[in-house]
């Protein structure tokens, strides 16, 4: 990996070169993917806001509903509904307002794919963007295997394993890696891209070809295997979430260990070392 250093009274920071190409192409080309499949998808789901586990709709007793009621006293609200319980969501889920008037709708037109309830342009939008990303996955994944990228990037070595309860407290405490031990990903860094990219991907694809007739038609067994449509619909829905949570989690923690330098070696490739003083005094006695 090329490394550059500053010119002399500046030799603290060291420059490595953290990010290929290819890899920051697919990364930005993921990020328009998912942030319209995200949009879209809440637009397709905004049609009927209800989920189900098993084959078929069991209206009177939804796993998980976002819809609108009244109060007592007449007005409306939102409510979402998760087994028996209610919560009052009025403002961002269920009720929401839309060009200055309340609209009755799952999820708000600011974070929908069109604005307005339109299924259908909602189901382009999705089907779309979902080949884009495919594609682009794809061409991520051969390059990654082909160049060793892949397995430098999500799975571990020895010692990080072993070292993983430090890594644990070291990010809680907001304390991350310096020195040498900044040119590679950290042990959760690792085992979270490996979730990701091993487990809630590949769901998120296979739930995703299971609800598409066309594509059921073909292979009927994808929908066996998760129990039902509705148990795919709901699986999937779950894993979108889960990938939601993932990119707020991934977002702060470019932000609190560095925004500037992490969007730069993901946008130049480049990336900026401190130095670990600590290892510098213990080498040094």
């Amino acid at each position: 990996m090329p490394v550059a250093t500053e010119p002399p009274g500046k030799a603290a920071r060291q420059w490595t070169f953290r990010h290929p190409l290819v890899i920051r192409v697919a990364h930005w080309i993921n990020v328009v993917c998912l942030a319209v499949l995200l949009m879209s998808g809440l637009q397709i789901f905004n049609a009927h806001p209800a989920l189900y586990w098993g084959s078929k709709s069991t209206f009177d007793s939804p796993a998980l509903a976002i819809t609108d009621d009244q109060t007592d006293s007449g007005a409306s609200r939102g409510v979402v509904q998760i087994g028996g319980r209610t919560f009052d969501t009025t403002g961002w889920l269920g009720l929401s307002t839309y060009r200055g008037e309340s609209a009755a709708r799952a999820f708000p037109a600011w974070i929908t794919l069109p604005a307005s309830q339109n299924l259908a342009t909602g189901r382009r939008w999705h089907f779309l963007f979902a080949w884009a990303f495919v594609i682009n996955g794809l061409i991520y994944l051969l390059y990654g295997i082909g160049s060793g990228q892949l397995r430098r990037r999500i799975v571990p070595d020895g010692d990080q394993i072993r070292h993983f309860g430090a890594s644990i407290r070291e990010h809680l405490l907001l304390r991350f890696p310096k020195g040498e031990e900044a040119r590679r990903y950290n042990v959760l860094q690792k085992l979270t891209y490996l979730v990701v990219v091993l487990v809630l991907l590949p769901l998120m694809l296979l739930t995703g070809l299971g609800m598409s007739p066309g594509v059921n038609a073909a292979f009927p067994f994808i929908l066996d295997v998760f129990g039902g449509r509705q148990s795919a619909r709901t699986i999937h829905f779950i894993t979108v979430n889960l990938l939601v949570l993932f990119v707020i989690v991934h977002v702060l923690l470019v932000i609190v260990s560095g925004l500037w330098n992490n969007m730069r070696s993901m946008v130049t490739g480049w990336y900026t070392i401190e130095p670990d003083k600590h290892a510098e005094t213990g080498a040094s006695r």
